[in-house]
This record gives C-alpha cells, sequence and structure tokens, in this order.
C-alpha cells in the first residue's frame, strides 16, 4: 500500500512538472506584476520600474490589451543580456552604445526613443572636493579622485554606471581606494548610502526628485555637462523569438503613442510637482 501510494505521488508531481513547467509564469523572477491578462509580457528595467512608472504605463496599455506584465528589475547591462537570453521580451534602458551593437546583432529591434531625464552629481553640502565650481562632468570627477573624496558608484554595469566609467575615462581617471565604494545596487539605493555618509554619487534626476524630501546631508553641486543628459530607449525582441514578441512590438508602440508619451511627459507631476522624465520629442535633440 505505501509503495503504491509513492508511485502515485510520484506520477502526480510528474504531471505538475509537465503541466506547470520551471520556467511557467509564476516561477518567474518578477519583481512586480501588472495585470492579469492572458499574455504574459516580461520587461526588465531599472529605474522606471523603481519610481513607478512601469506600472502606469502597463495599466495605461491593458485598457486594449490583455496583458500581465512581469517586470525584472535590472540595469541597462543586464536589461539587455536578459533580451539577448530571450528571458525578457521588451526592455527600457539607457545604454546607446550597447542598444546599437544589439540591433546590429540581430537579436533586438524597434529601438525607439521613449524620453530622458539628466544626471546629477550630487555631495555633500561642505563640497570638500569644490566641484561645485567644476566646467565640466570630468573636471568634476578629477577634483574628487584628486581630493580623495568619498565617491559612491554602483559597479553594476548598469546605464548609469557605463555613463560614469565614461567620465572617469573622459577625465583620464582609474578609480581605486578606500575612497571609492561600489555598492553593485541599484539608484535609490545607493542615493541613500550616498547621503548616509556625506559622500559623492551621480545620480539621476528623476530619482533625485522623488528622494530629495527624505536626504539630509545632500545636495546638487553640478549638473548642466551635455554628457549628462540621459536617453532612454525601448527595444524588443525579434519576430518569433519569443511566445509574446508580437505584444512586445504593440508596447513599444505604446510606449511613443500620443497616449504613451503623455505618460512619460507627465509622469510625477501629481506627487512630486515636476514630471520625472522628459518626452522623446525634447529628448530627440540628443540624439547620435
Amino acid at each position: 500500500m505505501q509503495r503504491k501510494t509513492t508511485v502515485i505521488s510520484i506520477l502526480a508531481l510528474a504531471m505538475i512538472f509537465f503541466l506547470f513547467p520551471l520556467n511557467a509564469v509564476g516561477q518567474e523572477d518578477c519583481k512586480a506584476v501588472y495585470g492579469q491578462g492572458d499574455t504574459t509580457l516580461r520587461l526588465a528595467t531599472g529605474s522606471p520600474g523603481e519610481l513607478g512608472l512601469v506600472e502606469v504605463l502597463a495599466r495605461a496599455f491593458n485598457e486594449n490589451h490583455s496583458v500581465r506584465l512581469c517586470w525584472k528589475k535590472a540595469g541597462s547591462g543586464k536589461s539587455l543580456k536578459l533580451l539577448q537570453a530571450k528571458a525578457v521580451d521588451v526592455i527600457m534602458v539607457h545604454a546607446p552604445a550597447a542598444e546599437k551593437q544589439a540591433v546590429a546583432d540581430g537579436w533586438a529591434i524597434k529601438r525607439s526613443l521613449l524620453g530622458s531625464n539628466e544626471f546629477y552629481i550630487v555631495g555633500p553640502t561642505a563640497d570638500p572636493a569644490g566641484i561645485a565650481g567644476a566646467k565640466t562632468a570630468a573636471d568634476a570627477y578629477k577634483r574628487i579622485a584628486d581630493a580623495r573624496s568619498t565617491f559612491f558608484s554602483r559597479g553594476d554595469n548598469s546605464g548609469t554606471h557605463k555613463k560614469e566609467m565614461f567620465i572617469w575615462k573622459t577625465a583620464g581617471i582609474q578609480p581605486a581606494g578606500d575612497w571609492y565604494q561600489i555598492t553593485k545596487t541599484f539608484m535609490m539605493a545607493t542615493l541613500k548610502m550616498a547621503d548616509k555618509s556625506k559622500g559623492y554619487f551621480m545620480t539621476d534626476s528623476s530619482t533625485w526628485v522623488a528622494a530629495k524630501k527624505e536626504l539630509g546631508n545632500l545636495k546638487i553641486l553640478f549638473r548642466g555637462d551635455p554628457v549628462l543628459i540621459n536617453t532612454y530607449h525601448a527595444l524588443c525582441q525579434p519576430d518569433g523569438a519569443t511566445p509574446a514578441q508580437p505584444m512586445a512590438a504593440a508596447f513599444v508602440d505604446f510606449l511613443v503613442s500620443d497616449e504613451g508619451q503623455q505618460i512619460v511627459r507627465m509622469y510625477g507631476v501629481d506627487r512630486y510637482g515636476e514630471g520625472l522624465y522628459n518626452d522623446a520629442a525634447y529628448a530627440k535633440q540628443y540624439e547620435h
């Protein structure tokens, strides 16, 4: 009798795995899920998800579609890798060179400008490195390195980290030492670490606007260098690459539609008194 029960249990488990494989919807590594539609659409991005923009876009998209949107929290570098591995259907990223290479290599299509924000170099009110007087972002970084003032880096191959490393390279500096703190985490968490330690950090303007009321030790010390403009694009899988590819392509089309762009442009105004992102019409002037 016991053996019969064991056999039945094994058969039951086998049936479960047959009907619900490990990569099924319930097993997806979703940071959040929006909607309860028939199609699971997997999207990877970082700050737009952290700050709630993805949720608002998903709800609006679902007014005319039946989607269960699985947001995978990932910086631009990881998001691109997930797309290449077919682990997601669509991404929202800010790493232009890598995005263009993905399209050239054939594993991403429909690269579409969504909008932009900008990077601020923030730091302690006392500004021990004197970056408020810098002429360029590279000059600001050089002053921080020369003063060996604490600087926080995400160090995660995100779009922010890629931009940071480009600026260090422009300054002719390979950052290293006790003053250079690598967090390996996301924008909001790193910004709060910098605030707690009264260190310098390059944050995007969207996260700054959302978090500034919680920060007591930092202020914007440098901004305005054109290199600090941060453009976002959407990319999706090529035709036939994943089951949800048609829905991913439709989602990209929605993002650049008048309705999608209105959401991007106005997001944050009600809560923070100012928008967190510029729309594509504004960002287009910074396209290369």
